[in-house]
């Protein structure tokens, strides 16, 4: 690395800070050309695109922030709650709002901007966020301090050289993940013609029901009639030996693990140790259980792709038979779970109890049996396309510090 540079982040950078919204003022859910970036809209994408998820404010808020909105290409770093994600502004979030919780990082010279964007995420990068954060009671991350943060780069062919190769896999990556969304849609649209507008079954007699008129034969069950519904648990947090870097046996999952993990669940940011299992009666599920979070955020919901546990935010559904996985896990998809209420005046939540009384739309088990047998496929062929996904993460998260650290020289790497 004799011939790597050290530069200052300010000095390659302007670094401007977002805005809270004026008091009085909230987020709508409604769509309109104004979405809001918050931290919770970051995660492990790269690009950061609009999507269903965020909220937007009204054309009067707009015109007191109007200043403060992010362009494509712009990078942000999230400096208050889970400090240090960054991600690259997406052509659909162009004039977009920042949330007062991040930074963008613009008038980037000297340093390609993807490269930067890698150096960041990096070790390297991590550890340099992490010498800059202050606070005791609210930890975050000051814009002076983000100025300081040094960043080492070869010369800049070798830059792009090194952000191609990275990126080149993230492309992959993100080519598997819209594989993915359009398989899960197939999926969403067969349930829909199935247990909503009931057309292979329109021959057949209807009977009322609390759900309106509904095939002959079927029922409107309590979840937990049908499946057996638990819900995980944390060990004590101040006892840091109950958790593991790094324990297969006993993989810990929560919303955020949710959240980045696609359909199919098999890995963690965090373990249990053997130890905490067994001393806080800690009840493991089994592969193909469905899992779905209820507490802060109320929706999420995956396949469990191995043996697993959870922290109390997520309810486990049991199956009585494999051939209600792809019913259960696009019923609960599809769920409107507004019409639950909150049982929390402090965030969104529902309590257990509310989750297990769920009332559901019941076919009979040659239905639910044909029904898997159809989708089945598209739920093997998104598993197939993930696995690879994580396989690909692996490769690029190996290569990351090896490259920034100039372990690796760029020109050896071939893909």
């Amino acid at each position: 690395m004799s011939d790597w540079k050290e530069y200052r982040l300010g000095d390659i950078a302007n670094v401007k800070g977002g805005k809270r919204l004026p008091k009085g003022n909230n987020l709508t859910t409604k769509a309109n050309k104004h979405p809001y970036i918050r931290v919770r809209d970051l995660g492990t994408k790269k690009i950061l695109e609009l999507d269903s998820s965020y909220e937007y404010v009204d054309d009067e808020t707009q015109k007191k922030i109007a200043k403060y909105i992010v362009n494509e290409g712009d990078i942000i770093i999230s400096i208050v709650g889970t400090i240090g994600l960054v991600a690259i502004i997406g052509y659909s979030l162009d004039n977009a709002n920042l949330t007062e919780n991040c930074v963008k990082l613009i008038n980037i010279k000297e340093i390609d901007r993807e490269y930067l964007y890698y150096y960041l995420v990096s070790d390297r990068g991590k550890n340099e966020i992490e010498k800059g954060i202050v606070g005791a009671v609210q930890a975050k991350l000051p814009i002076k301090n983000i100025q300081s943060i040094k960043i080492k780069a070869p010369d800049i062919n070798n830059q792009k050289r090194i952000a191609s190769i990275l990126s080149t896999i993230d492309s992959k990556i993100e080519c598997n993940r819209r594989i993915n969304v359009n398989l899960e849609q197939q999926a969403q649209a067969l349930f829909k013609s199935w247990f909503v507008d009931f057309e292979p079954f329109k021959d057949q007699p209807f009977v009322e029901s609390e759900l309106g008129m509904i095939p002959h034969g079927w029922k409107v069950q309590e979840a937990q009639e049908v499946f057996d519904i638990n819900i995980g648990k944390t060990p004590p947090r101040k006892e840091s030996e109950w958790f593991s870097e790094s324990n297969e046996d006993n993989v810990w999952v929560s919303i955020a693990d949710m959240g980045s993990c696609g359909t199919f669940i098999s890995d963690s940011s965090e373990y249990l140790t053997d130890e905490a299992v067994n001393r806080f009666n800690i009840q493991m599920v089994e592969k193909d259980s469905i899992l779905l979070s209820f507490k802060l955020t109320v929706g999420r919901v995956a396949i469990a792709d191995t043996r697993l546990t959870t922290n109390e935010a997520i309810a486990r559904f049991i199956l009585p038979e494999k051939s209600y996985r792809e019913f259960l896990y696009l019923y609960l998809k599809q769920y409107k779970y507004g019409n639950l209420g909150s049982t929390s005046s402090i965030a969104t939540a529902v309590n257990s109890k509310t989750i297990k009384g769920m009332k559901l739309l019941i076919p009979n088990s040659e239905v639910i049996e044909e029904f898997s047998m159809n989708t089945k496929p598209l739920f093997e062929k998104i598993r197939t396309v993930q696995q690879e996904s994580r396989r690909l993460a692996e490769l690029r998260d190996t290569l990351l510090p090896k490259l920034m650290s100039g372990e690796i020289n760029v020109n050896e790497v071939k893909l």
